[in-house]
């Protein structure tokens, strides 16, 4: 059996992971254990994308790449920028880094990368932080991808139906990184369960849906698909797998006792994303504009000097509500486990 939107054997997604968490090892091995694993093709040069790509492809398994939907009115506006910048000043002296340089634009290579995404006619394509024009949609589905849209309330749905996506990544607030929602400067959405807004959605349009945010073990999966999901895509599940390419302060932190809870911030990169809570989030949470990815240019050098000198309170800890319960296991193990076939010995420890 085969799940028709994702056509995988089971229904589970690896969701794509910015940054490094996402690797080639990563994806293998979820396909080889039946899943869907993404490809994180937001902030990755083009070059370094078709690698990937091609490594996948040679191998023969089925996978999708995920790519950040740049928004076309996007003006810096340099004051609130500067103005944020000079409030990280002393972060950045005490780690000697400098912070970094902001481009009037970006739009993080999005032609090149959609036309990569086409020419090697890759089997799924999943959009994020927006809605793409139609003409690219259909590009996409011309070289036989289906395209999946990320939205998180209904009416970003129906957005997604109009432009002609096959299908959609329906995201709750609770989900770890940054929030899938269309407008980033809107007002955050109700701390309410991704089944809530899985059958919110699934009540406006027909189209197949990829449930994610919150996933925490095989439990919340099943809860999912009851309401009304095709398939359920886990990020914060595969953190601490050992083919993860996440970094040691990310790994380390994930496993501190004494790291409570997480937040919403916009400290990072200008874009909301959900963190495990630290002194940076505390103290900068408040004064960081709507302005992505200006403050991810911005924060990028102060945040790699962080993670080199292992200070967990400036790096940015992507990590959903459910992180507690993220295994220390191999991936394959993970997605058995996600799918309701039984805990291995690895996976029956987790705290």
């Amino acid at each position: 059996m085969t799940h028709g939107l994702i056509g995988c054997e089971l229904p589970i997604v690896a969701a794509p992971m910015a940054g490094g968490p996402s690797t080639v090892e990563l994806a293998l091995v979820v396909a080889a254990a039946g899943g869907l694993p993404f490809l994180a093709g937001g902030y990755a040069a083009t070059g370094a994308l078709a690698e990937q790509i091609d490594r996948l492809q040679a191998a023969g398994v089925r996978f999708g790449v995920n790519l950040f939907v740049p928004d076309e009115r996007q003006r810096v506006d340099r004051d609130a920028v500067r103005r944020y910048g000079e409030s990280l000043r002393e972060d950045a002296d005490a780690l000697g880094a400098p912070l970094g340089e902001v481009p009037d634009f970006d739009d993080d290579g999005w032609a090149e990368k959609l036309a990569l995404l086409a020419d090697r006619r890759v089997p799924v394509v999943s959009l994020t932080f927006g809605l793409p024009r139609r003409d690219d949609v259909a590009a996409l589905q011309r070289a036989g991808t289906r395209v999946l849209i990320s939205v998180t309330s209904p009416d970003e749905a129906t957005a997604a139906a109009g432009v002609g996506a096959d299908g959609i990544v329906v995201q709750g607030p609770r989900a770890g990184g940054h929030s899938a929602r269309h407008d980033a400067g809107g007002p955050a959405p109700a701390e309410v369960g991704t089944a809530d807004v899985v059958r919110r959605v699934a009540a406006v349009t027909p189209l197949p849906i990829v449930a994610a945010g919150g996933v925490d073990g095989p439990e919340e999966v099943e809860r999912l698909l009851d309401a009304g999901a095709e398939a359920v895509a886990a990020g914060t599940m595969f953190l601490l797998t050992d083919e993860a390419g996440t970094g040691a302060v990310h790994r380390a932190a994930l496993r501190d006792p004494s790291v409570t809870e997480t937040v919403v911030t916009r400290a990072f990169t200008g874009r909301p994303a959900r963190a495990l809570r630290s002194d940076f989030t505390d103290r900068h949470g408040a004064d960081a504009p709507t302005a992505c990815p200006a403050v991810h240019h911005l924060t990028r050098p102060l945040r790699m000097a962080a993670a080199a000198v292992g200070d967990a309170q400036r790096v940015h800890l992507w990590a959903g509500t459910g992180w507690r319960a993220a295994p220390s296991a191999p991936a394959a193990d993970v997605v058995r486990w996600l799918a309701g076939l039984g805990a291995s010995q690895r996976i029956a420890s987790i705290g």
